[in-house]
């Protein structure tokens, strides 16, 4: 998994005094846990663009000024009610040995034959949470739905793999397209119930005169 890279400074004091001057001057307090004890830390509000605003998964690695890194991952984030600037983030240290829970967006490919016959895709999954090791965290989920036709679905247990463990059941629906009033029969669907019409009108007998 890509990671970001955000510059920080430890929080000596971490009063409401001081936290509230921190974002006067366009610094978000943070607070790194999972360690012996929590860091608290500061950093510039731009420095997280990359990390929040974007659909795709990052893991973070924090320098602090005094020469200390921290690999972690993002676990909350609080925003201004109004003005929508952040206010607080979490993170929690990653170790190599340990494993993280983590929510990984899903990405579609491909056109699916259900939708250009006028059925409606759902896309019900945009995120997937699982647990695994730092190493074995992917940056996404590829699906492709280049097979999915009226009345299909892709579930959870087509994306299973050996090294995470996703956190919903197997049968949880992905992406799955579904009939609409305006949805019309497949073409190989059409096909097949030709030969089958052209089966059974051999099978009949000729209609008396």
């Amino acid at each position: 998994m890509k990671s970001i890279t955000i510059q920080g400074s430890q929080r000596e004091s971490v009063g409401k005094k001081a936290t509230k001057a921190l974002r006067n001057a366009g610094k978000v307090p943070c607070v790194v846990y999972g360690g012996e004890l929590p860091l608290h830390f500061s950093a510039d509000e731009m420095s997280f663009k990359d990390l929040v605003y974007t659909p795709n998964a990052h893991t973070v690695v924090i320098e602090l000024d005094n020469g200390e890194k921290i690999s972690a991952v993002m676990q909350d984030i609080q925003f201004h009610p109004v003005s929508d600037s952040i206010l607080h983030v979490d993170f929690y240290q990653l170790f190599d040995d340990k494993p993280v829970t983590m929510a990984i967006p899903v990405q579609l490919e491909g056109n699916s034959p259900g939708v250009r016959n006028g059925g409606r895709l759902l896309f019900r999954k945009r995120k997937l949470s699982i647990r695994a090791l730092p190493a074995n965290l992917p940056d996404f989920f590829n699906v492709d739905i280049s097979k999915l036709r009226i009345g299909d679905l892709i579930a959870v247990s087509s994306v299973k793999s050996d090294d995470f463990t996703i956190l919903h059941p197997d049968t949880t629906v992905i992406v799955q397209v579904k009939t609409s009033r305006t949805a019309i029969v497949d073409a190989d669907e059409d096909e097949e119930e030709g030969e089958e019409g052209a089966e059974a009108a051999a099978e009949a007998p000729a209609a008396e005169e």
